[in-house]
Protein backbone atom coordinates (compact mmCIF):
# COMPACT_ATOMS: atom_id res chain seq x y z
CA UNK A 1 0.00 0.00 0.00
CA UNK A 2 1.32 3.19 -1.19
CA UNK A 3 2.63 5.72 1.80
CA UNK A 4 0.57 8.67 2.15
CA UNK A 5 2.37 12.04 1.21
CA UNK A 6 1.54 15.93 1.75
CA UNK A 7 0.77 17.70 -1.10
CA UNK A 8 2.06 21.25 -1.04
CA UNK A 9 1.37 23.33 -3.58
CA UNK A 10 4.80 24.58 -5.03
CA UNK A 11 5.33 28.50 -5.60
CA UNK A 12 5.82 29.45 -9.23
CA UNK A 13 9.15 30.86 -10.04
CA UNK A 14 10.50 34.13 -11.54
CA UNK A 15 13.12 34.76 -13.66
CA UNK A 16 16.55 35.54 -11.49
CA UNK A 17 18.54 38.34 -12.82
CA UNK A 18 21.82 37.04 -14.89
CA UNK A 19 25.39 37.83 -12.99
CA UNK A 20 28.57 38.34 -14.73
CA UNK A 21 31.04 35.90 -13.39
CA UNK A 22 34.87 36.21 -13.50
CA UNK A 23 36.59 33.27 -15.31
CA UNK A 24 37.27 30.23 -14.07
CA UNK A 25 41.35 30.30 -14.30
CA UNK A 26 43.28 27.56 -16.94
CA UNK A 27 44.85 25.36 -14.51
CA UNK A 28 47.50 22.35 -16.68
CA UNK A 29 49.74 19.78 -15.41
CA UNK A 30 47.51 18.93 -12.92
CA UNK A 31 44.72 15.58 -13.65
CA UNK A 32 43.21 15.55 -10.25
CA UNK A 33 42.43 19.58 -10.47
CA UNK A 34 40.88 19.02 -14.12
CA UNK A 35 38.85 15.97 -12.95
CA UNK A 36 37.37 17.90 -10.03
CA UNK A 37 36.69 20.57 -12.13
CA UNK A 38 34.68 18.55 -14.86
CA UNK A 39 32.56 16.47 -12.17
CA UNK A 40 31.53 19.98 -10.65
CA UNK A 41 30.77 21.29 -14.39
CA UNK A 42 28.87 18.13 -14.60
CA UNK A 43 27.07 18.34 -12.04
CA UNK A 44 26.29 21.95 -12.54
CA UNK A 45 24.23 20.79 -15.46
CA UNK A 46 22.49 17.84 -13.69
CA UNK A 47 21.23 20.44 -11.39
CA UNK A 48 19.93 22.52 -13.89
CA UNK A 49 18.76 20.42 -17.04
CA UNK A 50 17.53 17.63 -14.64
CA UNK A 51 15.31 20.61 -12.36
CA UNK A 52 16.62 19.37 -9.12
CA UNK A 53 17.60 22.99 -8.51
CA UNK A 54 14.47 24.43 -9.24
CA UNK A 55 12.22 21.72 -7.33
CA UNK A 56 14.69 22.70 -4.46
CA UNK A 57 13.85 26.17 -5.05
CA UNK A 58 10.05 25.87 -5.19
CA UNK A 59 10.39 23.60 -2.20
CA UNK A 60 12.29 26.59 0.09
CA UNK A 61 9.70 29.04 -1.07
CA UNK A 62 7.01 26.72 0.16
CA UNK A 63 8.39 25.89 2.73
CA UNK A 64 9.13 29.98 3.71
CA UNK A 65 5.59 30.27 3.16
CA UNK A 66 4.23 28.45 5.43
CA UNK A 67 6.24 29.12 8.12
CA UNK A 68 5.68 32.93 7.49
CA UNK A 69 2.26 32.46 7.23
CA UNK A 70 1.97 30.64 11.04
CA UNK A 71 4.18 33.45 12.26
CA UNK A 72 1.75 35.82 11.21
CA UNK A 73 -1.36 34.12 12.22
CA UNK A 74 0.61 33.10 15.95
CA UNK A 75 1.14 37.32 16.03
CA UNK A 76 -2.72 37.88 14.43
CA UNK A 77 -1.07 40.25 11.61
CA UNK A 78 -2.45 39.68 8.19
CA UNK A 79 0.26 37.61 6.06
CA UNK A 80 2.02 39.56 2.90
CA UNK A 81 3.20 37.48 0.28
CA UNK A 82 6.82 38.19 -1.18
CA UNK A 83 7.16 40.81 -3.69
CA UNK A 84 8.83 39.67 -7.00
CA UNK A 85 12.40 40.75 -5.93
CA UNK A 86 12.16 39.49 -2.42
CA UNK A 87 11.15 36.18 -4.18
CA UNK A 88 14.01 36.44 -6.28
CA UNK A 89 16.68 37.02 -3.36
CA UNK A 90 14.82 33.91 -1.66
CA UNK A 91 15.42 31.65 -5.06
CA UNK A 92 18.74 32.96 -5.17
CA UNK A 93 19.56 32.75 -0.90
CA UNK A 94 18.01 28.60 -1.92
CA UNK A 95 20.18 27.91 -4.52
CA UNK A 96 23.19 29.13 -3.13
CA UNK A 97 22.35 26.77 0.15
CA UNK A 98 21.78 23.80 -1.96
CA UNK A 99 25.02 24.39 -3.57
CA UNK A 100 26.81 25.44 -0.91
CA UNK A 101 26.11 22.10 1.09
CA UNK A 102 26.62 19.91 -2.16
CA UNK A 103 30.13 21.43 -2.48
CA UNK A 104 30.53 21.23 1.73
CA UNK A 105 29.95 17.31 1.56
CA UNK A 106 32.03 16.54 -1.63
CA UNK A 107 34.79 18.18 0.27
CA UNK A 108 33.99 17.03 3.69
CA UNK A 109 35.35 20.02 5.32
CA UNK A 110 34.01 21.45 8.58
CA UNK A 111 31.75 24.51 8.27
CA UNK A 112 34.61 26.82 9.32
CA UNK A 113 37.38 24.96 7.14
CA UNK A 114 34.80 24.90 4.13
CA UNK A 115 34.11 28.93 4.70
CA UNK A 116 38.09 29.65 4.26
CA UNK A 117 38.45 27.11 1.02
CA UNK A 118 35.67 28.87 -0.87
CA UNK A 119 37.01 32.26 -0.42
CA UNK A 120 40.37 30.90 -1.97
CA UNK A 121 38.58 29.15 -4.56
CA UNK A 122 37.71 30.74 -7.95
CA UNK A 123 35.67 26.80 -8.91
CA UNK A 124 33.61 26.67 -5.71
CA UNK A 125 32.71 30.20 -6.04
CA UNK A 126 31.19 29.44 -9.33
CA UNK A 127 29.78 26.36 -8.95
CA UNK A 128 28.17 28.08 -5.79
CA UNK A 129 26.59 31.29 -7.44
CA UNK A 130 28.76 33.78 -5.38
CA UNK A 131 31.66 34.60 -8.14
CA UNK A 132 31.51 38.58 -9.10
CA UNK A 133 33.27 40.88 -10.84
CA UNK A 134 33.56 43.34 -8.49
CA UNK A 135 32.67 42.22 -4.69
CA UNK A 136 32.40 38.56 -3.34
CA UNK A 137 30.47 38.19 0.03
CA UNK A 138 31.59 34.86 1.24
CA UNK A 139 29.00 33.06 3.80
CA UNK A 140 30.58 32.08 7.01
CA UNK A 141 30.61 29.05 9.26
CA UNK A 142 27.12 29.98 10.60
CA UNK A 143 26.01 30.90 7.37
CA UNK A 144 26.41 27.54 6.40
CA UNK A 145 25.35 25.86 9.31
CA UNK A 146 21.64 27.58 8.44
CA UNK A 147 22.17 26.28 4.69
CA UNK A 148 22.60 22.54 5.92
CA UNK A 149 18.58 22.95 7.76
CA UNK A 150 17.69 24.84 5.04
CA UNK A 151 14.47 22.61 4.25
CA UNK A 152 13.17 19.58 6.37
CA UNK A 153 14.13 16.41 5.32
CA UNK A 154 10.69 15.27 3.74
CA UNK A 155 10.93 17.86 1.37
CA UNK A 156 14.94 16.84 0.40
CA UNK A 157 13.48 13.19 -0.03
CA UNK A 158 11.43 15.13 -2.66
CA UNK A 159 14.49 16.85 -4.42
CA UNK A 160 16.22 13.42 -4.65
CA UNK A 161 13.02 11.70 -5.81
CA UNK A 162 13.07 14.56 -8.97
CA UNK A 163 16.38 13.50 -9.74
CA UNK A 164 16.28 10.20 -9.59
CA UNK A 165 13.11 11.21 -12.23
CA UNK A 166 14.72 13.18 -14.39
CA UNK A 167 17.72 10.26 -14.46
CA UNK A 168 15.70 7.22 -15.17
CA UNK A 169 13.16 9.28 -18.41
CA UNK A 170 15.94 9.57 -20.66
CA UNK A 171 15.64 9.74 -24.81
CA UNK A 172 19.22 8.67 -25.50
CA UNK A 173 19.48 10.38 -29.70
CA UNK A 174 17.14 13.38 -28.93
CA UNK A 175 17.27 17.05 -29.12
CA UNK A 176 15.66 17.12 -24.93
CA UNK A 177 18.07 14.36 -23.70
CA UNK A 178 17.41 15.41 -20.32
CA UNK A 179 20.56 14.68 -18.12
CA UNK A 180 21.96 13.37 -21.62
CA UNK A 181 22.58 10.07 -20.13
CA UNK A 182 23.60 7.21 -22.46
CA UNK A 183 21.29 4.89 -21.35
CA UNK A 184 17.84 5.66 -18.80
CA UNK A 185 18.89 5.23 -15.23
CA UNK A 186 18.03 1.22 -14.52
CA UNK A 187 15.98 1.09 -11.10
CA UNK A 188 14.38 -2.27 -12.03
CA UNK A 189 16.80 -4.33 -9.66
CA UNK A 190 16.83 -3.09 -6.09
CA UNK A 191 19.91 -4.08 -3.36
CA UNK A 192 19.62 -3.59 0.25
CA UNK A 193 21.65 -3.84 3.20
CA UNK A 194 22.01 -1.88 7.01
CA UNK A 195 24.85 -0.28 9.23
CA UNK A 196 25.36 1.42 11.78
CA UNK A 197 25.86 5.13 11.39
CA UNK A 198 28.16 5.94 14.25
CA UNK A 199 27.48 8.73 16.38
CA UNK A 200 29.86 11.82 17.90
CA UNK A 201 29.53 10.48 21.29
CA UNK A 202 32.90 8.45 23.70
CA UNK A 203 32.69 5.25 24.41
CA UNK A 204 29.65 4.87 26.97
CA UNK A 205 31.59 4.48 30.51
CA UNK A 206 28.64 4.45 33.17
CA UNK A 207 30.44 6.26 35.22
CA UNK A 208 32.03 8.65 32.99
CA UNK A 209 28.59 10.13 32.18
CA UNK A 210 28.49 11.91 35.78
CA UNK A 211 31.50 13.44 35.11
CA UNK A 212 29.81 15.03 31.59
CA UNK A 213 26.82 16.26 33.39
CA UNK A 214 29.20 17.99 35.86
CA UNK A 215 30.86 19.51 33.43
CA UNK A 216 27.92 20.64 31.11
CA UNK A 217 25.61 22.15 34.25
CA UNK A 218 28.90 23.71 36.23
CA UNK A 219 29.94 25.49 32.45
CA UNK A 220 26.46 26.43 31.92
CA UNK A 221 26.21 27.63 35.89
CA UNK A 222 29.58 29.49 35.06
CA UNK A 223 27.51 31.54 32.07
CA UNK A 224 24.93 32.52 34.05
CA UNK A 225 26.87 33.52 36.86
CA UNK A 226 29.17 35.92 34.72
CA UNK A 227 25.76 37.17 33.50
CA UNK A 228 25.45 38.76 37.68
CA UNK A 229 22.72 36.31 38.37
CA UNK A 230 24.04 34.38 41.08
CA UNK A 231 22.78 31.80 43.68
CA UNK A 232 24.76 30.75 47.17
CA UNK A 233 27.31 28.24 46.25
CA UNK A 234 31.08 27.78 45.96
CA UNK A 235 33.00 28.19 42.96
CA UNK A 236 31.59 25.94 40.10
CA UNK A 237 35.42 25.33 39.06
CA UNK A 238 35.60 23.78 42.40
CA UNK A 239 33.37 21.08 41.63
CA UNK A 240 34.98 20.80 38.36
CA UNK A 241 37.58 19.91 40.01
CA UNK A 242 36.84 17.77 42.89
CA UNK A 243 34.96 15.99 40.20
CA UNK A 244 37.72 15.05 38.29
CA UNK A 245 39.65 13.64 41.20
CA UNK A 246 36.98 11.29 41.70
CA UNK A 247 37.42 10.32 38.12
CA UNK A 248 41.13 10.10 38.78
CA UNK A 249 40.56 7.94 41.65
CA UNK A 250 37.83 5.67 39.76
CA UNK A 251 40.58 4.79 37.00
CA UNK A 252 43.46 3.94 39.41
CA UNK A 253 41.15 1.77 41.52
CA UNK A 254 40.53 -1.16 39.18
CA UNK A 255 44.74 -1.48 39.73
CA UNK A 256 44.51 -2.00 43.14
CA UNK A 257 44.24 -5.32 44.76
CA UNK A 258 40.52 -4.48 46.41
CA UNK A 259 39.49 -2.95 43.54
CA UNK A 260 35.69 -3.44 43.21
CA UNK A 261 34.98 -2.22 47.14
CA UNK A 262 37.14 1.19 46.20
CA UNK A 263 35.09 1.93 42.81
CA UNK A 264 32.03 1.35 44.89
CA UNK A 265 33.10 3.47 47.49
CA UNK A 266 34.54 6.02 44.72
CA UNK A 267 31.08 5.93 42.82
CA UNK A 268 29.04 7.00 46.25
CA UNK A 269 30.81 10.03 46.42
CA UNK A 270 30.22 10.80 42.62
CA UNK A 271 26.28 10.33 42.77
CA UNK A 272 26.74 12.23 46.36
CA UNK A 273 28.22 15.48 44.15
CA UNK A 274 26.31 15.00 41.19
CA UNK A 275 23.19 15.75 43.35
CA UNK A 276 24.71 18.51 45.27
CA UNK A 277 25.78 19.93 41.49
CA UNK A 278 22.55 19.31 40.44
CA UNK A 279 20.64 21.56 42.76
CA UNK A 280 23.21 24.65 42.45
CA UNK A 281 22.43 23.91 38.30
CA UNK A 282 18.51 23.97 38.79
CA UNK A 283 18.49 27.07 41.26
CA UNK A 284 20.61 29.22 38.70
CA UNK A 285 18.44 27.91 35.69
CA UNK A 286 15.48 29.05 37.58
CA UNK A 287 17.15 32.34 38.51
CA UNK A 288 17.87 33.18 34.07
CA UNK A 289 14.35 31.88 33.53
CA UNK A 290 13.18 34.89 35.32
CA UNK A 291 15.57 37.47 35.01
CA UNK A 292 17.46 36.90 31.08
CA UNK A 293 16.05 40.24 29.91
CA UNK A 294 18.01 41.87 32.74
CA UNK A 295 21.57 40.07 31.35
CA UNK A 296 23.56 41.25 28.18
CA UNK A 297 22.32 37.44 26.71
CA UNK A 298 19.71 37.10 23.64
CA UNK A 299 16.75 35.47 23.66
CA UNK A 300 17.77 32.28 21.82
CA UNK A 301 21.56 31.94 24.01
CA UNK A 302 19.03 32.12 27.13
CA UNK A 303 17.21 29.76 25.63
CA UNK A 304 20.16 27.44 24.69
CA UNK A 305 22.07 27.69 28.00
CA UNK A 306 18.33 26.86 29.90
CA UNK A 307 17.87 23.75 27.21
CA UNK A 308 21.66 22.74 27.65
CA UNK A 309 20.56 22.37 31.31
CA UNK A 310 17.66 20.94 31.18
CA UNK A 311 18.25 18.33 29.29
CA UNK A 312 21.07 16.98 31.46
CA UNK A 313 18.78 17.39 34.94
CA UNK A 314 16.43 15.08 33.08
CA UNK A 315 18.48 12.60 31.75
CA UNK A 316 20.58 12.11 35.35
CA UNK A 317 18.87 10.52 37.43
CA UNK A 318 18.77 7.60 34.97
CA UNK A 319 23.04 7.83 34.06
CA UNK A 320 23.20 7.27 38.40
CA UNK A 321 20.48 4.80 38.29
CA UNK A 322 22.64 3.13 35.66
CA UNK A 323 25.80 3.31 37.35
CA UNK A 324 24.75 2.55 40.43
CA UNK A 325 22.75 -1.21 38.60
CA UNK A 326 26.59 -2.10 37.51
CA UNK A 327 28.92 -0.84 39.62
CA UNK A 328 27.46 -1.23 43.10
CA UNK A 329 24.56 -4.10 42.56
CA UNK A 330 26.77 -5.80 39.73
CA UNK A 331 23.45 -6.03 37.54
CA UNK A 332 23.65 -5.98 34.09
CA UNK A 333 20.81 -3.37 32.21
CA UNK A 334 19.23 -4.35 28.93
CA UNK A 335 19.90 -2.42 26.03
CA UNK A 336 16.60 -0.80 25.67
CA UNK A 337 17.05 0.63 28.84
CA UNK A 338 20.97 1.85 29.01
CA UNK A 339 21.96 5.52 28.22
CA UNK A 340 24.84 5.32 26.31
CA UNK A 341 24.90 9.27 25.86
CA UNK A 342 23.84 12.23 28.03
CA UNK A 343 23.47 13.96 24.50
CA UNK A 344 22.92 11.90 22.43
CA UNK A 345 19.47 9.91 24.10
CA UNK A 346 18.41 7.90 20.93
CA UNK A 347 21.85 6.43 20.14
CA UNK A 348 22.16 3.03 20.41
CA UNK A 349 24.10 -0.54 21.02
CA UNK A 350 24.14 -1.77 17.66
CA UNK A 351 25.62 -5.72 17.77
CA UNK A 352 27.74 -6.40 14.92
CA UNK A 353 29.28 -9.20 15.43
CA UNK A 354 32.24 -8.89 13.49
CA UNK A 355 35.93 -8.70 13.80
CA UNK A 356 37.46 -5.25 14.96
CA UNK A 357 33.42 -4.58 15.55
CA UNK A 358 32.07 -6.86 17.90
CA UNK A 359 29.31 -3.95 18.98
CA UNK A 360 28.95 -0.19 17.68
CA UNK A 361 27.13 2.94 19.25
CA UNK A 362 24.88 4.95 16.80
CA UNK A 363 22.06 5.00 15.07
CA UNK A 364 20.75 2.05 12.62
CA UNK A 365 20.92 2.72 8.72
CA UNK A 366 18.86 1.41 5.62
CA UNK A 367 20.53 2.18 2.18
CA UNK A 368 19.06 1.04 -0.81
CA UNK A 369 20.71 0.94 -4.47
CA UNK A 370 20.18 -0.27 -7.63
CA UNK A 371 22.99 -1.35 -10.55
CA UNK A 372 24.39 1.68 -10.87
CA UNK A 373 24.98 2.61 -7.60
CA UNK A 374 22.48 5.35 -7.39
CA UNK A 375 21.12 5.25 -3.99
CA UNK A 376 17.15 4.97 -4.42
CA UNK A 377 15.75 4.89 -1.05
CA UNK A 378 17.39 5.05 2.81
CA UNK A 379 15.99 4.89 6.57
CA UNK A 380 17.74 6.16 10.01
CA UNK A 381 16.58 4.50 12.77
CA UNK A 382 15.90 6.62 15.90
CA UNK A 383 16.58 4.54 19.14
CA UNK A 384 16.91 0.68 19.28
CA UNK A 385 17.68 -1.09 16.38
CA UNK A 386 14.90 -2.91 14.37
CA UNK A 387 14.43 -6.18 12.86
CA UNK A 388 16.29 -6.06 9.17
CA UNK A 389 12.66 -7.94 8.00
CA UNK A 390 10.58 -5.29 9.17
CA UNK A 391 12.53 -2.18 7.52
CA UNK A 392 12.32 -4.01 4.26
CA UNK A 393 8.45 -3.84 4.21
CA UNK A 394 8.66 -0.19 4.83
CA UNK A 395 11.35 0.48 2.47
CA UNK A 396 8.94 -1.01 -0.72
CA UNK A 397 6.02 1.02 0.52
CA UNK A 398 8.43 4.13 -0.02
CA UNK A 399 9.13 2.96 -3.35
CA UNK A 400 5.94 2.53 -4.20
CA UNK A 401 4.77 5.96 -3.11
CA UNK A 402 7.10 8.24 -4.24
CA UNK A 403 6.39 10.73 -7.67
CA UNK A 404 6.86 7.49 -9.33
CA UNK A 405 6.17 3.77 -8.41
CA UNK A 406 9.83 2.26 -8.54
CA UNK A 407 9.02 -0.87 -7.19
CA UNK A 408 11.66 -3.35 -8.25
CA UNK A 409 11.17 -6.12 -10.95
CA UNK A 410 13.77 -8.06 -8.65
CA UNK A 411 15.39 -7.67 -5.00
CA UNK A 412 18.80 -8.75 -3.60
CA UNK A 413 20.09 -8.70 0.18
CA UNK A 414 21.22 -10.86 2.80
CA UNK A 415 19.86 -13.49 5.14
CA UNK A 416 18.92 -10.67 7.72
CA UNK A 417 15.69 -9.90 5.13
CA UNK A 418 14.41 -13.02 4.48
CA UNK A 419 11.50 -14.32 6.54
CA UNK A 420 8.16 -16.08 5.93
CA UNK A 421 6.30 -13.09 5.37
CA UNK A 422 8.56 -10.61 3.23
CA UNK A 423 8.53 -14.08 1.30
CA UNK A 424 5.11 -13.86 0.95
CA UNK A 425 5.08 -9.83 0.13
CA UNK A 426 7.67 -10.49 -2.20
CA UNK A 427 5.56 -12.69 -4.04
CA UNK A 428 2.36 -11.02 -3.62
CA UNK A 429 3.97 -7.96 -5.39
CA UNK A 430 5.24 -10.01 -8.19
CA UNK A 431 8.84 -8.84 -7.09
CA UNK A 432 11.52 -11.91 -7.98
CA UNK A 433 13.21 -12.73 -4.68
CA UNK A 434 16.83 -12.78 -4.17
CA UNK A 435 17.31 -12.50 -0.69
CA UNK A 436 19.53 -15.03 0.89
CA UNK A 437 17.64 -17.48 2.42
CA UNK A 438 18.22 -18.49 6.34
CA UNK A 439 17.93 -22.23 5.99
CA UNK A 440 21.02 -23.81 4.65
CA UNK A 441 19.30 -26.79 2.76
CA UNK A 442 17.43 -23.59 0.98
CA UNK A 443 20.24 -21.88 0.07
CA UNK A 444 21.81 -25.23 -1.36
CA UNK A 445 18.69 -25.04 -3.74
CA UNK A 446 18.38 -21.76 -4.95
CA UNK A 447 22.16 -21.53 -5.80
CA UNK A 448 20.90 -23.53 -8.71
CA UNK A 449 18.82 -20.79 -10.10
CA UNK A 450 21.08 -18.25 -12.30
CA UNK A 451 19.47 -15.38 -11.78
CA UNK A 452 19.52 -16.12 -7.86
CA UNK A 453 22.89 -16.14 -8.51
CA UNK A 454 23.70 -13.23 -10.42
CA UNK A 455 21.69 -11.02 -7.65
CA UNK A 456 23.72 -12.83 -4.46
CA UNK A 457 27.33 -11.97 -6.63
CA UNK A 458 26.00 -7.93 -7.05
CA UNK A 459 24.75 -8.24 -3.65
CA UNK A 460 28.59 -8.21 -2.20
CA UNK A 461 28.95 -4.75 -4.01
CA UNK A 462 26.47 -3.20 -1.89
CA UNK A 463 28.66 -3.50 1.09
CA UNK A 464 31.27 -1.41 -0.81
CA UNK A 465 28.64 1.20 -1.78
CA UNK A 466 28.17 1.61 2.18
CA UNK A 467 31.53 1.97 3.09
CA UNK A 468 31.50 4.69 -0.18
CA UNK A 469 28.76 6.53 1.66
CA UNK A 470 29.43 6.05 4.77
CA UNK A 471 33.49 6.93 4.87
CA UNK A 472 33.39 9.21 1.87
CA UNK A 473 29.80 11.28 2.11
CA UNK A 474 28.30 10.92 5.62
CA UNK A 475 31.05 11.02 7.88
CA UNK A 476 32.34 8.49 10.18
CA UNK A 477 30.86 9.81 13.18
CA UNK A 478 27.86 12.23 12.14
CA UNK A 479 28.98 15.46 13.17
CA UNK A 480 25.50 17.16 13.48
CA UNK A 481 23.50 16.83 16.94
CA UNK A 482 19.86 15.44 17.43
CA UNK A 483 18.39 12.99 15.76
CA UNK A 484 16.74 15.78 13.11
CA UNK A 485 20.01 17.17 12.19
CA UNK A 486 21.17 13.68 11.66
CA UNK A 487 18.28 12.48 9.64
CA UNK A 488 18.31 16.00 7.35
CA UNK A 489 22.49 14.91 7.13
CA UNK A 490 21.91 11.22 5.73
CA UNK A 491 19.40 13.28 3.08
CA UNK A 492 22.39 15.55 2.08
CA UNK A 493 25.10 12.73 1.87
CA UNK A 494 22.32 10.74 -0.18
CA UNK A 495 22.29 13.83 -3.03
CA UNK A 496 25.53 14.43 -2.86
CA UNK A 497 26.12 10.89 -3.63
CA UNK A 498 23.76 10.58 -6.54
CA UNK A 499 24.51 13.26 -8.14
CA UNK A 500 28.38 12.35 -8.21
CA UNK A 501 27.31 9.15 -9.03
CA UNK A 502 25.28 10.00 -12.10
CA UNK A 503 27.74 12.35 -12.96
CA UNK A 504 30.25 9.72 -13.54
CA UNK A 505 27.91 7.97 -15.70
CA UNK A 506 28.40 7.66 -19.60
CA UNK A 507 26.79 10.60 -21.70
CA UNK A 508 24.38 10.43 -24.42
CA UNK A 509 26.68 12.77 -26.46
CA UNK A 510 29.61 10.86 -25.94
CA UNK A 511 28.61 7.32 -27.01
CA UNK A 512 27.52 9.01 -30.20
CA UNK A 513 30.55 10.37 -30.75
CA UNK A 514 32.18 7.17 -30.09
CA UNK A 515 30.10 5.54 -32.87
CA UNK A 516 30.59 8.04 -35.56
CA UNK A 517 34.26 7.70 -34.87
Amino acid sequence: MPVPTTVIALPVLVPEQQHFDPFIPTVYGNIDYRRWQSQLERIDEILRTGRVEATFQRLALADRDTREKAAAEKEQRAFRSLSTSEQEIAQRMSSQALRCNLARTLTGESFRKFACHLAESPLLQWFCGIGRLDTVHIPGKSALQRYSEWIPEPEMRQVVDSLLTAATQINPGKKDAGLDLAEPLDVAAYFVDTTCAKLNIHFPVDWVLLRDAARTLMKATILIRDRGLKARMEEPKDFLKRMNQLCIRMTHARRKKDGKRKRKAVLREMKKLSKVIAGHAQRHQELLEKHWQETDLKEGEARQILGRIEVILERLPHAVKQAHERIIGERQVSNEEKILSLYEGHAAVYVRGKAGAEVEFGCQLLLGECRSGVIVDWELVCGVPQGDTKMLDRSLERLAGGEQDRTPQEIGGDRGFDSKANRGKLEAKGIYNGLCPRDPGELKKRMKESDFVALQQRRSQTEARISIFKNSFLGAPLTSKGYANQNLEVAWSVLTHNLWVIARLPRGQAKALAKAS
